[in-house]
């Protein structure tokens, strides 16, 4: 992965870029959604997707012909943004208020995965980044639902991503003034697992949904 190139510098509060490899790893491995900016002639797209990362690719798969996929196998370049948000940064001015956030800006190119085992290897990917542990006891896709399902990868050319801290950064005039100042931590929290309706008796809930919890 480039760690940094000219085009893709942060320039905007550029002391908040990060171009550690292990830093945006952990901000991808750790998002559950991703927003993929494409182009389809003169109009541009946003897209949100899963996304799971493989090494230095990202992989990407959904039904033969969408708009998302098509473009990412093109081979085109495409834009992938991911942000965690991680507390809301209440300042005693208005004009400081802020959120605290992780993001990263991903560029590169995308390619179809063709061979069945790799295509079949990506899906167990994608389908553990979501829910660790369920591809083995999920029913394998049959032929049919296969051939339906296009599988893409994006290799990562570049990436930077842009840390904003907790802590309120007023003007130290403002210091003195009677309000208050700190930050509300947000997180992405998992509920108690609901069984289907439809599920037969005697299936014990596997230990994966039960104790299931976002990093």
């Amino acid at each position: 992965m480039a760690r940094k190139t000219e085009r893709h510098e942060v320039r905007r509060l550029a002391e908040r870029a990060n171009y550690d490899r292990d830093t945006i790893h952990a901000i991808v491995d750790e998002a559950l959604i991703c927003h993929v900016a494409i182009a389809d002639g003169d109009q541009p797209f946003v897209i949100p997707t899963i996304h799971a990362r493989d090494g230095e690719h990202l992989l990407f798969h959904g039904l033969k012909g969408g708009r998302l996929l098509k473009a990412i196998a093109s081979g085109a370049e495409i834009c992938v943004s991911i942000t965690l948000l991680d507390a809301l940064v209440v300042a005693r001015s208005a004009f400081h208020h802020s959120m605290g956030f992780r993001s990263v800006v991903l560029f590169g190119r995308g390619e179809v995965i063709e061979d069945e085992a790799a295509k079949l290897a990506a899906l167990e990917t994608l389908t553990n980044h979501v829910v660790p542990g369920r591809w083995a006891d999920a029913r394998p896709p049959n032929a049919k639902e296969l051939k339906q399902t296009q599988v893409v990868r994006m290799h990562i050319d570049a990436a930077s991503a842009k840390i904003r801290g907790l802590p309120p950064v007023d003007d130290e005039a403002d210091h003195a003034l009677p309000i208050w100042a700190g930050h509300i931590p947000l997180r992405l929290e998992a509920g108690e697992a609901v069984p289907a309706e439809d599920l037969r008796e005697g299936i014990e809930m596997p230990d994966y949904v039960r104790d299931y919890r976002r990093p």
